[in-house]
């Protein structure tokens, strides 16, 4: 009830200061809300700004595909592995060790395969055990062709040339492991549209197939795939160009087999195919040898 003593003007001069008190108090709280949203936003930007650094920084812990130029012409690569041919392979002699020295008189067979393909693993599993018997028997040149055709199947991680990469690493710094580790990094092949395994993770398998610490430790901080990188691109830019691995009606794919520089026909899938189109290019080659003489 209004105070019968106050005159209407006092009443309401009153209720306009009431009034005023009451919007100055809910202007101070809206301020305040305000500043405690800007805080909030704040902290909330400069938390996203860090979390984009430390993923630039860290790659969301995923190595990434490294840079390199196809157009570079394999003879024009600077690091070459020491045990690589000339075509961009690497031999494989007794024993499962790398080797820049072939048998005489034998055929070539050359296996051109991508460590992120999962029919490469199968070719793997299906003839490796055969191709060995073939290689100790100084029946065959034996020659691994690491291409990286399947880098887009690994999320920006550059699997492909990574993996094969490190494979020739070790084919150049501990080649009496290569083939070990060659087996072991198909035995855990990751699959397709994954990140692939990283550079740690083949280090780890490098170290378990007992490649020496230091060709370890070189996987592991990047520097076998910084050094061997643009020797993958190169040699794999030369392999899907090669006109006697490719025609219109057969493009390049991995697996791809070839004997003697020649894509061969042969049906890998059933047993014995292998080693049967092997002998029959030794009988060729010899025979060809006997005309010439």
């Amino acid at each position: 009830m209004a105070n019968p003593t106050l005159t209407k003007k006092d009443r309401r001069e009153a209720a306009r200061l009431q009034a005023a008190a009451l919007r100055a108090k809910q202007e101070a709280a809206e301020k305040r809300n305000k500043m405690v949203m800007w805080a909030i936003l704040g902290v909330a930007i400069v938390a996203l700004v860090g979390v984009a650094i430390f993923l630039a920084l860290r790659g969301d812990g995923r190595d990434r595909a490294p840079e390199t130029d196809s157009s570079i012409a394999l003879a024009d690569v600077a690091n070459v592995p020491s045990t690589a041919t000339d075509d961009g392979g690497i031999m494989v002699g007794p024993n499962g060790a790398a080797t820049s020295t072939p048998v005489e008189g034998v055929p070539t067979l050359g296996v051109y395969l991508d460590y992120m393909c999962p029919i490469c693993g199968q070719f793997e599993e299906q003839n490796l055990d055969a191709i060995n018997a073939m290689v100790e028997a100084s029946e065959v040149n034996f020659v691994l062709h690491p291409v990286a055709i399947l880098d887009r199947m690994s999320r920006d991680t550059g699997f492909s040339t990574r993996s094969a990469a490190i494979a020739v690493w070790v084919a150049d710094r501990s080649p009496e492991n290569f083939l070990a580790f060659h087996e072991q990094l198909f035995k855990e092949q990751p699959q397709e549209n994954t990140y692939g395994l990283t550079n740690k993770e083949m280090a780890d398998i490098a170290l378990s197939v007992l490649v020496p610490q230091e060709v370890v430790d070189g996987i592991a901080d990047g520097t076998a795939v910084d050094t061997f990188a643009q020797w993958v691109a190169s040699s794999t830019a030369a392999a899907v160009s090669n006109d006697a691995l490719v025609s219109e009606d057969q493009p390049f794919g991995t697996p791809l087999v070839a004997i003697d520089g020649q894509r061969s026909p042969v049906n890998w899938t059933t047993p014995g195919a292998l080693k049967e189109a092997v002998n029959a290019a030794a009988i060729a080659d010899a025979s060809a040898d006997g005309s010439g003489n």
